[in-house]
């Protein structure tokens, strides 16, 4: 059974000063290809990146990754047209049951919080990880949601609407992971670097 993993990755960041994408850990990777790495090792399967902004730069730090890229032209409308663009291109492949989804922007991500998310997959399924009881990621849209997803996401909501009416299963994944996203550079973690 296959779970497709989604990076959310065309924003320009323009509170951040540049595209999240290309910010950097404590190591020098790109975020981007940081978040790639951590669903390709939790065994997603395949994962696509979704790009709009500085889309030449990100594609070049994806060069040497096992990922597809998929360019949102769209993507000025917002987060709906990235997740739109993301979904539409796993559409195309016949295996994954549900797709991961993650924004760029959560540098604590690490495998174990997408296994427990990924646990639940099925083609019915919709579940989140919370942190603390808010809202986080990943998100977990099973196949048979992917087309009620595409049709109401629109602006910075992403699947926000969708999931309003349709409430996700919640699992509580503080115990290993912040699940913080980071918008600003006063809010990067330790060692972490603008693009």
């Amino acid at each position: 059974m296959e779970i497709a993993g989604l990076v959310l990755a065309a924003g320009a960041g323009r509170r951040m000063g540049g595209p999240k994408a290309l910010a950097r850990d404590a190591e020098g990777i790109a975020w981007v290809v940081r978040t790639a790495r951590v669903l390709a090792e939790a065994g997603c399967v395949p994962v696509v990146v979704v790009v709009g902004a500085a889309a030449k730069q990100v594609m070049t730090e994806l060069v040497d990754e096992p990922v597809e890229v998929i360019e949102a032209v769209d993507w000025q409308e917002g987060m709906g047209a990235t997740l739109r663009a993301g979904l539409a291109a796993l559409a195309n492949h016949a295996e994954p049951v549900a797709a991961l989804v993650v924004p760029v922007d959560v540098p604590s991500l690490e495998t174990y919080v997408v296994r427990r998310i990924a646990a639940d997959a099925d083609p019915g399924a919709l579940t989140r990880a919370v942190f603390g009881g808010s809202p986080g990621h990943p998100v977990l849209l099973g196949r048979d949601h992917w087309a009620g997803v595409i049709a109401t996401a629109v602006g910075d909501q992403g699947a926000r609407s969708y999931l309003r009416q349709h409430p996700p299963r919640e699992i509580e994944c503080s115990d290993l992971a912040d699940g913080a996203d980071v918008d600003t550079p006063d809010q990067l973690p330790a060692g972490h670097r603008p693009s």
